[in-house]
């Protein structure tokens, strides 16, 4: 298929045609690279703009069950949903598991949904290195929400902020410990927490830590993008489906807030600088990716190992040799 008939059966919404385009821009062939690219192109022509929200927390908070939650309550209300869930890949055999389909088994279902769990490929910021491409896809296809679900929280996430409108913490209800295991930078780039489970035996905990969490945002430096009262923390039940309107009445408030204000043109644009960076950044490394580039690597790296070298001295003499 050609790439002027891709993007156009992407607008029209066929979803074959999204999941095709998605699998060229995850290729990392010198061929598929350009044709993305071309493709890229097309699409930004469409015009369409949907609300971009990054999702993240640790292993066990229920971030499955929220979006497959969520997501069936905007697919009731006639929004189109997009979900680009990230799955951790393996360092030794680059594999992963991708079992988002089987976990949102409901909402994969839905034909107002659309889920693609893709590999981190080992990509610092818990997404792959192409998601940002596959949002906007997704936008071009009609989706009126695209979620971002990330790989777990850790110190280099806030990457998921640089392409992402809303940007949610998802915590389980602990004791008062749980505060100090959220990296300050995650807890400055959030919007909303979200304290998930909070029904039950677990719904006092829950309350305990919707107040701490409520009490450590107000000691933020306030932001110049968000009117009175945000970030602020809130509690939900995935499983019970309760707080999930309130919580996209929220998201709705601050995203019209932002708009009305500037700040979501704005932050778009500076999104868009980000990532142009980031792609020359990814240019220049590839250019090294030569056979000399990696047999004086090997070498180098040789020496370095045996102690005859330090790493810093070694990348110097590496680069300097490469710039000759």
């Amino acid at each position: 298929m050609d790439i002027d008939t891709l993007s156009e059966k992407i607008v029209a919404g066929d979803r074959r045609a999204l999941s095709r385009a998605i699998t060229l821009i995850e290729s990392s062939r010198a061929d598929h690279r350009d044709q993305a690219a071309q493709l890229m192109e097309r699409l930004k022509g469409a015009g369409r703009q949907a609300i971009r929200i990054g999702l993240s927390g640790t292993p066990g908070v229920g971030k499955s069950t929220f979006i497959e939650s969520f997501g069936k309550m905007l697919t009731g209300q006639g929004l189109r949903v997009a979900v680009l869930a990230v799955d951790p890949s393996s360092a030794r055999s680059g594999g992963s598991i991708l079992g988002d389909k089987t976990r949102m088994e409901e909402l994969s279902r839905d034909p107002n949904a659309f889920i693609r769990p893709s590999p981190s490929q080992s990509h610092l910021g818990g997404v792959a290195r192409r998601t940002r491409e596959a949002v906007a896809v997704c936008e071009a296809a009609g989706f009126d929400v695209v979620l971002i679900e990330t790989v777990g929280v850790g110190q280099s996430e806030t990457v998921v902020a640089e392409m992402s409108d809303l940007f949610i913490l998802l915590i389980a209800p602990a004791g008062g410990d749980e505060l100090q295991g959220v990296k300050r930078g995650i807890m400055e780039i959030a919007d909303i927490i979200l304290i998930n489970k909070a029904d039950g035996d677990l719904k006092p905990a829950a309350t305990r830590t919707c107040s701490d969490y409520s009490g450590a945002l107000r000691l933020l430096r306030k932001r110049p993008q968000d009117p009175q009262g945000f970030p602020k923390a809130m509690m939900v039940s995935a499983l019970e489906r309760d707080g999930l309107q309130k919580s996209w009445e929220e998201m709705t408030a601050l995203t019209e807030w932002r708009k009305e204000n500037g700040h979501f043109a704005s932050r778009r644009e500076a999104q868009a600088r980000y990532w142009f960076e980031q792609e020359v950044r990814q240019g220049l490394l590839a250019k090294l990716d030569t056979p000399s580039a990696r047999e004086a690597m090997q070498s180098f790296a040789a020496k370095v190992a045996e102690g005859g070298i330090t790493p810093t001295v070694a990348a110097q003499e590496l680069l300097q040799g490469l710039r000759d």
